[in-house]
């Protein structure tokens, strides 16, 4: 399928695509993907995009990740999430980032969080936070984000 292919798939096609449809779309088609065509995947069927194709997401395109989504994301995919990526995410969909998930989160990223999402983390994954991580954290993120319970968790 062309790029113009896969754009003017209705949002009920792109659901009915399979995982292995999904592997196969390149980065100019899930690019070419409505922000609800995305969120509509299929948790198996967006697990199977590339980590090129989710790293290349718009902002829209991930904002409108659901929970099932970000939880399925891979290590390498969740590494490969640029800064204003994880930024426009919601609240709650940076709290679903897996541990192993958010040590790979880009420390610019991290230190660009608004204090609801670093609030929304939980001790575990404040543990998880690499020292790089750690010290690119804001006096405001810290002073207006944290929790008692996740600072002691650092």
């Amino acid at each position: 399928l062309t790029t113009g292919s896969i754009a003017a798939m209705s949002t009920d096609q792109v659901v009915a695509l399979t995982s292995n449809q999904a592997a196969t779309l390149s980065t100019a088609q899930v690019a070419a993907l409505s922000t609800n065509d995305v969120a509509a995947m299929e948790t198996a069927d967006f697990a199977a995009l590339k980590t090129a194709s989710i790293a290349a997401m718009s902002t829209g395109q991930t904002g409108a990740l659901t929970t099932d989504q970000i939880v399925a994301l891979t290590t390498a995919q969740a590494g490969a999430l640029t800064s204003a990526q994880v930024v426009g995410m919601s609240t709650n969909a940076v709290a679903a980032l897996e541990t192993a998930d958010l040590a790979q989160i880009k420390t610019a990223a991290i230190a660009a969080l608004g204090t609801a999402q670093i609030a929304a983390l939980t001790t575990n994954e404040t543990a998880s936070l690499s020292t790089a991580q750690i010290a690119a954290l804001t006096t405001n993120q810290i002073a207006n984000g944290l929790t008692t319970d996740q600072v002691v968790s650092l």
